[in-house]
This record gives structure tokens, C-alpha cells and sequence, in this order.
């Protein structure tokens, strides 16, 4: 194996492998790109090794991208299940301390070995250094490094077979979180209306106010048997027909104020166009629609607006964000001024920027670094993961900060963070399976047993509170096990069962609070015994 010490050949070798393993499925089921890290752990029992920071960079890459994604729907996420996911966060880590504590003190396990067994159970690396800070022990060490291989196997598996073994269909999890999102952002539909009610004849537009009155948009008129974009000042003249987009309650006002509906096809003349444009010019980002002003300054109507796969209406002040696909009705005239300040370029958003990705890089790491202390009790800090992601998702949140732009395209950023996570599996997997059997041959399986113990029992526990009494999505519950028990390797899993961002929200929800009480515990228990 003396080839294998060529550290890129060892690193290429073994995501290749993985991936030829992970492709495999057997009833359905596969480990996709977790696969690397059974792979790795078989070259770290042959001796390969790989360079830790290859590690911390694919970490990094892999974190930092996921509250990139997370960050716009986080805080949304948080407001409507926050409470629910904090309560399924603390079960999984006050039942993986209580657990630590029944080792300690009924099964005579050294309480720097159990600690560590608990840190490493949660894959958390926060959690060990402040295992080994509270025991002043190397043992905690010890501890960390026999639970962690199934830490990270347990976790993998558990979402793996999950819906496999309750029969719970991904597609049909997958529609429901799809059809909850779209009805908190209600859907975008349209409708024809004729002018009949006497209160809006021979009134303008502008008068009427019906957008402000009704939240509906009057995209075409006709009159007279000719079709056209309006304007402000058009006037409506009985009998006309208009047609309006909208949601569903924004369309029954609009029947109420103007008229019945109609099945009358409202055809624009040869002078017309409906067509889609592309956000992907940097300085938009953040501008509200209001001071665009497309009806003024273009004689264009936008009739809706696409943002990640959801409708939204549009208002003078949705702002706006790189990727926006805006339906917009106007004269043929019109169009390649609106593409040139929209941008509508589709190879732009293939394009990354690399300054704000490592600028933001760098901020998260400041961030986790930074040390707050609560007297002389113990002292806490986001660590790597914590400050990075926290980052991450503000700055996603925020979108853009002077002509800094810190978001990236969708693709761009499932790039890099597939790159991240193969770097961060193939040593993860590596180092663990250097000492795997040299741990085993020391302690025996006891450590082992309750290493996964702590694993597997809190993720059951959770997992059937959830289904019980919060009724949670599948893809929300899994993301939250993954984001209680810090499992990094646990979210690729399951990343790469769904489209939807759903595991990837309720994981950036909890795992700040998770890292927070299991440090908490672990102050906690250094001081029981």
C-alpha cells in the first residue's frame, strides 16, 4: 500500500471508490456520496492518512454553504417551528447526558472516558474541547475517539433506513413541505374580470387603487375588442375586461370591486410580449420593486415573480435578490431595456465570486473564536462550526452589503459544498478508522455499547415525540436529528435524499442551540463527579 502514502492519489481514490459504492442500491436503498467515509474508514485501517486541514477546509466549504442556502428562510423557519424544534434539540441532548451520567455512576465508566463518549456519540468537536477542559484529562479523548465512528455511522444509517423501515414516502413528504411553503407564500394564479359595477366605470386605474384595495395586479384591458398593457391613467369603460394576477383572496376582491368573471380570452396585440427576465446584475440586489418603478419608467407590468421555486406577488417593496425570475407584460420596445437592467443573463449566475465567500469565511471564524465568559463557572464560544454557519446565515439573510455580494447561484453553491463535504468525509473516515480496532482491542465493546447507546437512544426518543405530538414534515424531523446531534455527515446524508431545503432549515434552526446545551451539559456533569 506504499503508493497509497501519495496523499491527492489516497484523497481521489477514495471519493472515486465512494462513489461507485454509493451509486449502488439495494431495495431502493443507497449511501449516495456518505459512502466515502466506509470507504475511508477501511484506507485508515490499511494506514492511509490525510491531512487534517483538509478536514477544517471541507468543513468550512460545507458549512458556510448550507447557511448560504438556509440563511433567507431561516428566520421564517424558526418563527413558525422554532419552539417545536428547540424541544426536539434539548430531548436528544439532556437524554444523551442523562445516559453519560447512568455510565458514570452505575456502570463505574471514568467520567473523563464517559464525557468524551458523549462528545464523540454527538459528533461534536466543541463538546471534546470542553470535555477535556472541564476533566483536565486526555481520557475524554480516549472516550471521543471510540464513540465517534458510529457517531457518525449511527447517524447516517438512522436517517438512511428511517423511512425505510416506517414506510414513510420521501415524494409525498416532499409535496407537503412543497405545498406548506407555497401556502405561506399563497398561490399565484390569474383571472379574467368584465367591468360591470357602477363605482368603477369611467374611472381610471389610479383612482381605483385596485392594487392597494384588492393586492392584485391588472396586467391587459380590453377595449373595444383591442388588447394592451395599462397604464395608470387608463380608464375603465363598462363592459371592458381585465385580466388580474393574484392570489386566491386577492382575486375575489378584484371580483368584488370591478365585476364578474369571464372566460373571455384577453389576447395582446403583435406589439405585446409576456416574457420571463432574470435578475443577475449585483446592484439590484436589496432594491425594492418601488424604485424600479417598471409602470413609469417602462410602461411594464410585473405580473409575478419566481424565488426559489415559489410564486410570490409582487408589491413595490419586495425587494429583490440574484437569481428573481420576474414575469413581466410589455410593449415590444420595452424588452431589451428591461433585459438591460435586470441583467438576464443565465451565465452570470454560474459565475462565484471568490472574495465574498472567503471574506465571509473569515468573519465566521473570527466569530467562533470569540470567548464569552460567565464568571468563573466555565467559558463559551461558537467554535469553527458554530461561527461559521451563524455567519453564514446572516449574511445570506442579508444578501448584499455595499457592492459586496454574499449570496451565490444555486448551482455554485451545491458545487462547492459537494467539494467540501467529499474533503471533509474521506479524512473524517480516515482517522477514525486508524484506531478502530486498536480501541476496540483495548477497552472491549462496553465503551462501544454505550458510545451507541448514546447515539441511537436519543434520536429514537426524539423521533417518536416528534411523530406523536408535534406531527412534524419527515424531511424537518430529520434535519433536526442531524442538527441536534451536530452531525455534519448526517446532513450530507440526508442532503442528498431531498431537493427541497427542509433538512438543511430545520438543521441550521437547532444546531447553534444543540452545540449550546451540550456544552452546558458537559460543565454540568464535570462538575457532578
Amino acid at each position: 500500500m506504499e503508493f497509497l502514502n501519495a496523499t491527492y492519489l489516497a484523497l481521489f481514490l477514495i471519493i472515486s471508490i465512494g462513489f461507485i459504492i454509493g451509486n449502488i442500491k439495494i431495495k431502493g436503498i443507497s449511501l449516495d456520496i456518505s459512502a466515502i467515509i466506509f470507504v475511508a474508514l477501511l484506507f485508515g485501517h490499511l494506514g492511509v492518512s490525510l491531512p487534517d486541514i483538509l478536514q477544517k477546509i471541507g468543513l468550512i466549504l460545507f458549512i458556510y454553504t448550507i447557511g448560504l442556502q438556509a440563511g433567507p428562510g431561516f428566520f421564517d423557519s424558526f418563527k413558525e417551528n422554532g419552539k417545536n424544534l428547540v424541544i426536539i434539540a434539548t430531548i436528544v441532548v439532556f437524554s444523551a447526558a442523562f445516559i453519560t451520567f447512568l455510565s458514570i455512576q452505575f456502570l463505574e465508566i471514568d467520567k473523563s472516558i464517559a464525557i468524551g463518549l458523549m462528545a464523540g456519540a454527538l459528533t461534536s468537536t466543541p463538546g471534546l474541547a470542553t470535555a477535556i477542559d472541564v476533566t483536565q484529562s486526555s481520557l475524554a479523548s480516549i472516550g471521543y475517539g471510540i464513540a465517534y465512528p458510529f457517531g457518525v455511522i449511527g447517524v447516517i444509517l438512522f436517517v438512511k433506513l428511517y423511512p425505510k423501515l416506517f414506510k414513510i414516502n420521501i415524494d409525498k413528504e416532499e409535496a407537503e413541505y412543497e405545498k406548506k411553503v407555497n401556502g405561506i407564500h399563497d398561490i399565484i394564479t390569474r383571472c379574467n374580470f368584465k367591468v360591470e359595477n357602477e363605482g368603477v366605470i369611467d374611472r381610471t386605474i389610479d383612482d381605483l387603487q385596485i392594487r392597494a384595495m384588492t393586492k392584485g395586479v391588472v396586467s391587459r384591458v380590453l377595449h373595444n375588442s383591442e388588447a394592451f398593457v395599462p397604464k395608470k391613467e387608463t380608464v375603465l369603460h363598462k363592459g371592458d375586461y381585465i385580466r388580474v394576477v393574484g392570489t386566491e383572496d386577492a382575486l375575489k376582491r378584484v371580483e368584488l370591486l370591478i365585476g364578474p368573471k369571464s372566460d373571455i380570452e384577453i389576447s395582446l396585440g403583435e406589439e405585446f410580449v409576456v416574457q420571463s427576465y432574470l435578475v443577475t446584475k449585483t446592484e439590484l440586489v436589496n432594491k425594492t420593486l418601488g424604485e424600479l418603478n417598471f409602470k413609469v419608467n417602462y410602461n411594464a407590468t410585473i405580473t409575478r415573480i419566481r424565488r426559489s421555486g415559489i410564486d410570490l406577488s409582487p408589491n413595490s417593496t419586495l425587494k429583490l435578490q440574484i437569481g428573481d425570475k420576474l414575469m413581466i407584460s410589455s410593449y415590444k420596445n420595452s424588452v431589451s431595456r428591461i433585459s438591460e437592467l435586470l441583467g438576464d443573463n443565465k451565465s452570470q449566475l454560474s459565475d462565484t465570486n471568490f472574495f465574498p465567500l472567503a471574506l465571509g469565511i473569515v468573519i465566521g471564524i473570527l466569530v467562533g473564536g470569540v470567548s464569552i465568559a460567565f464568571g468563573d463557572a466555565f467559558t463559551f464560544n461558537l467554535g469553527l462550526t458554530g461561527g461559521v454557519l451563524i455567519v453564514a446565515m446572516v449574511l445570506g439573510r442579508i444578501g448584499k452589503t455595499g457592492n459586496v455580494l454574499w449570496v451565490m447561484s444555486g448551482n455554485s453553491n451545491q458545487l462547492l459544498r459537494q467539494f467540501g463535504l467529499m474533503l471533509f468525509l474521506a479524512v473524517v473516515g480516515t482517522n477514525a478508522g486508524a484506531t478502530l480496532v486498536e480501541t476496540y482491542s483495548q477497552y472491549g465493546i462496553k465503551l462501544f455499547l454505550i458510545g451507541g447507546l448514546i447515539t441511537f437512544v436519543p434520536m429514537v426518543l426524539a423521533a417518536i415525540v416528534a411523530r406523536m405530538f408535534f406531527k412534524i414534515n419527515i424531511l424537518t424531523l430529520l434535519g433536526t436529528l442531524t442538527g441536534s446531534m451536530t452531525s455534519t455527515p448526517g446532513l450530507a446524508a440526508l442532503d442528498t435524499m431531498t431537493k427541497t431545503d427542509a433538512p438543511s432549515l430545520a438543521y441550521a434552526t437547532v444546531y447553534p442551540i444543540a452545540m449550546v446545551l451540550l456544552i452546558i451539559c458537559t460543565q454540568i456533569l464535570g462538575l457532578l463527579f
